[in-house]
């Protein structure tokens, strides 16, 4: 009867080791593919929706790309390719580029906005056209897109009038790069930051070497290399955002904005500081979590970031060391490695030797000389959407120094460098 009891005893415990298992490789599986599905949720926000259209219909859209609003002693550039998230092309560029040089020198005009149709201010640059590009051999328009969106970023950088964006919506990429050199940058509760290049196999580019890398701390190191979102109140606790309103002052914004007649730097200010609203982090938020960053992401190598955030993770309970691991072991090993220099060279260099940098950084990585990373990033997340990237190296360990030289070292001699017009237009630091 005893040894009955024991087999039973023992057969219960079993069962119960069993079930535990199956409920632990449920949960891990689970959350295998909430990842998956974030991530893809991540990038789908970015993919444009495809249409055929009427060659008469294309001209059409093309001139209705970049919509213009005209005020009373301003005007307004408004991003309108709603169903891709406003994403940046190089007409978009050269119409912007056209705009914002003709408003620069009417006397009329006494500052600038912009702002975004639809749900989105921008997600960035058109990389979908981009890898199309790349697949049809046309490595000359992949070029002309960053030359020109490039340099609007840098007329917008340098612009002698005031320039208010308004981010309501997704910001990331290429849409950060057109709002954050500017005067002022109004987020809201619908805003959303990111830069998240590393996942598709490329670099934080749009000028943000420069502006990630003079974030408190080692904040810029942390979103280059994970992608991480903010949202509007983190992004006007570090600085990226100048002013934060609810999402229901903002036409009250516009409204008010239309009817200034000055070009007086403070006068617009008083004027957004009179719908702002004081908002901050949540606990969840990295913000709160700066010590860690910095101990964490301030170390010379990809290598020792992970290792360091290893050794936090298994120190303290705390799901953000899991989540950002997570990040970072789905990006690119190699763009991980070019953009943490990228970020540390930035803190360095003007406005105009970041972008010029970063231009040759782009070209590198269309070219797929080095690595096809960016090609079978896109591909693998916004064409394909198996977000299943074979990165190459597929490893850090893989990556080697020459490797990430080469997308810094200067271009061929029958390759001009982005030329920006620094001799007319004052670089700042």
């Amino acid at each position: 009867m005893r040894k009955s009891s024991e087999n039973q005893d023992t057969s219960h415990t079993v069962g119960k080791i069993i079930n535990l298992k199956d409920q632990e490789d449920e949960k891990e599986e689970r959350m295998r593919r909430l990842k998956i599905s974030n991530i893809s949720r991540y990038f789908n926000d970015l993919r444009a929706l495809s249409q055929h259209r009427t060659s008469s219909s294309l001209t059409d859209d093309l001139c209705n790309q970049v919509l213009v609003e005209g005020k009373a002693n301003s005007r307004m550039a408004i991003l309108n390719r709603p169903s891709a998230l406003n994403a940046l092309n190089t007409n978009m560029g050269a119409k912007l580029n056209k705009l914002f040089k003709a408003w620069e020198n009417d006397p009329n005009i006494g500052f600038v906005s912009m702002k975004g149709s639809g749900r989105a201010f921008c997600a960035g640059g058109d990389i979908v056209s981009l890898y199309h590009f790349m697949n049809q051999g046309k490595l000359e328009e992949c070029k002309d897109f960053f030359r020109t969106l490039y340099s609007f970023i840098y007329l917008l950088g340098t612009h002698l009038k005031p320039h208010v964006a308004i981010l309501n919506g997704v910001t990331m990429g290429g849409g950060a790069g057109v709002s954050i050199p500017g005067t002022f940058r109004v987020a809201c509760g619908k805003t959303v930051f990111a830069t998240p290049e590393t996942l598709i196999g490329f670099h934080p580019d749009a000028g943000a070497s420069f502006y990630l890398s003079h974030l408190p701390g080692h904040l810029g190191e942390f979103l280059a290399l994970t992608g991480a979102k903010l949202n509007g109140a983190e992004m006007m606790a570090c600085g990226l955002a100048t002013h934060y309103s609810v999402s229901e002052k903002l036409p009250l914004i516009e409204e008010e904005l239309g009817k200034l007649v000055t070009d007086d730097p403070s006068v617009i200010e008083a004027c957004l500081e009179k719908y702002s609203d004081l908002v901050y982090p949540d606990k969840n938020s990295v913000i709160h979590r700066i010590d860690i960053v910095d101990k964490c992401f301030g170390l010379d190598t990809v290598e020792e970031i992970i290792d360091s955030l290893e050794s936090e993770a298994s120190l303290i309970n705390d799901p953000w060391c899991g989540s950002t691991l997570r990040l970072l072991k789905e990006a690119s090993p190699l763009s991980l490695k070019v953009s943490l220099r990228s970020i540390r060279e930035g803190r360095f260099q003007t406005f105009d030797e970041c972008l010029v940098r970063e231009y040759r950084m782009s070209l590198q990585g269309v070219s797929r000389l080095i690595s096809g990373d960016f090609y079978e990033g896109v591909r693998a997340r916004m064409v394909d959407r198996d977000i299943a990237p074979k990165w190459s190296p597929p490893s850090l360990e893989q990556v080697s120094e020459d490797m990430v030289d080469h997308y810094f070292s200067p271009l061929s001699e029958s390759e001009l460098d982005l030329e920006l017009p620094t001799k007319l237009r004052e670089a700042f630091n």
